[in-house]
């Protein structure tokens, strides 16, 4: 599952313990231990080993429910810019990291540097003149985060294969209305393409340039 995916799946997590009874997440808890041999803050990096249980549990209803516990999280508005949704992130802690992300120069750039096209990380770390020790860092922490995903890859010469990178989002906007601040998003097709939560839960909402 991609890194945006797991930052969504572990808010998902967080909403499933405040919203639903003790005797409801016992069950749920129970049922991934038995299946899995895992928790469900460790089942949260792969939704559809979640959303198989939902299912187990919750029968006919479980896609409904998912779809609410969701939208605490996300939601798609019907203003688009250009071709796409905007996407707007309801939860707390993914807007902070995309925030912090934003607000530090280092990562702005390295997300800047690859809007055009997808980039190797040597390239990135070129064109934003960051010393390779913290631009590593500074990249492999937007990787994991989901906020730079993997768009093919460049052979060298000795037979390796290295992966490029491009931004989740096409586009971000950050609004404050009243004392809150709001981030939209434009996802890109890539992330779309691949992600279980969206195929599941917001495939006829989200439409995309083909």
């Amino acid at each position: 599952m991609s890194g945006f995916d797991s930052l969504i799946g572990k808010a998902l997590v967080h909403i499933i313990k405040k919203n639903l009874g003790q005797s409801t997440l016992e069950k749920i808890e129970d049922r991934i231990s038995e299946k899995f041999g895992i928790n469900l803050t460790q089942v949260s990096s792969d939704f559809p080993k979640l959303d198989l249980i939902f299912k187990e549990c919750f029968g006919d209803g479980a896609k409904g429910m998912e779809r609410q516990l969701l939208q605490h999280i996300i939601s798609v508005q019907q203003s688009k810019v250009g071709d796409k949704e905007l996407i707007t992130i309801e939860d707390s802690y993914i807007n902070r990291i995309i925030l912090e992300a934003i607000g530090d120069d280092d990562k702005k750039n390295i997300l800047n540097a690859v809007l055009d096209k997808p980039r190797i990380i040597s390239e990135i770390l070129e064109i934003c003149k960051i010393p390779q020790t913290s631009g590593y860092r500074k990249v492999n922490s937007l990787i994991q985060n989901g906020l730079l995903i993997i768009n093919g890859y460049e052979s060298t010469e000795d037979g390796r294969t290295i992966n490029k990178y491009r931004p989740v989002f096409d586009n971000i906007q950050i609004h404050v209305k009243k004392n809150k601040v709001l981030v939209q998003v434009q996802l890109t097709k890539e992330y779309l393409d691949n992600s279980s939560i969206f195929s599941l839960h917001f495939q006829n909402l989200i439409t995309h340039v083909p």
